[in-house]
């Protein structure tokens, strides 16, 4: 049974739901909703931005609204999709925002294992959830955006804790990363240079290359990387041609993307095109 909270007067939009909430997504389409897949008795089969992955049982995975997503198989799934509407427009701390670890914070597919205690206390979660759902009153919606920031709260934790990550209130490298990447998001298509990326995180290119030494990724590959993802995903999902997503990402000459397309995937944006529309 799905279960969905809309709020006319902010356009928020927010669900619950189960494995058929996955079934437009046996073709492969970008994904429209901060959403969580939680894995409960079975694993789960996607591919994701064109690359298989599995969602162990008793796990959660977190995507963005620009990721592609496509439904393999599984079952014993439950759903949280939610809108920026929802959940961004309200003041968050940083690390649980929709800029936080678990959405542009994080260089992976961020996916969290509950353990025998953290499945009850998921569970526990969203027996409160679905019981808001279904409470009709002038305080639904704030009480269930505390339910979600809760939810997202405990998901960063696990997180943390798989990735060993400790932080100081004043140095951290992942709330570096995590502001780089979301401005990378918003600009990638225009701007492609470190010293603009610099410029608005207060800070020179140098210095900005030095905080992100021990990433093994550089400033300049991270933005190449997005670029040439948003490449293979226009390449994968419409019918344009290799100039016109070039056009589209910001290059007046489609050969400077061609070029930095083949050193990312070693194959020209029209050689990728063709192998994907050739028969295994």
């Amino acid at each position: 049974m799905v279960h969905t909270f809309k709020e006319f007067s902010t356009n928020a939009i927010f669900n619950i739901g189960n494995e058929n909430d996955l079934l437009p997504f046996k073709e492969a389409k970008q994904n429209t909703y901060y959403t969580f897949i939680w894995a409960k008795s079975e694993a789960v089969d996607l591919i994701i931005d064109s690359v298989p992955f599995t969602v162990q049982p008793h796990s959660i995975l977190a995507l963005t609204p620009i990721q592609y997503l496509q439904y393999i198989n599984g079952g014993d799934i439950i759903v949280y999709q939610f809108n920026q509407e929802f959940y961004c427009i309200k003041d968050h701390d940083q690390e649980v925002s929709c800029v936080g670890m678990l959405f542009f914070g994080n260089t992976n597919i961020p996916s969290i294992h509950l353990d025998a205690s953290e499945q009850k206390k998921f569970n526990t979660l969203h027996d409160v959830f679905i019981d808001e759902l279904e409470t009709k009153d002038n305080i639904q919606a704030e009480m269930l955006r505390m339910l979600m920031a809760r939810f997202i709260i405990k998901s960063t934790r696990l997180l943390k804790a798989k990735e060993g990550i400790v932080e100081t209130p004043k140095s951290s490298k992942v709330d570096l990363l995590r502001e780089f990447n979301f401005l990378v998001e918003q600009h990638f298509k225009t701007e492609h240079s470190v010293a603009f990326y610099a410029e608005k995180l207060f800070k020179s290119p140098k210095t900005l290359s030095n905080n992100f030494a021990k990433l093994n990724r550089s400033p300049l590959q991270i933005i190449h990387q997005r670029i040439v993802l948003e490449a293979q995903r226009l390449l994968s999902y419409t019918d344009k041609t290799a100039k016109e997503i070039a056009y589209d990402i910001g290059f007046e000459d489609a050969s400077h993307l061609s070029r930095l397309f083949k050193k990312h995937t070693t194959l020209s944006p029209s050689d990728y095109k063709k192998r994907l529309n050739t028969p295994n």
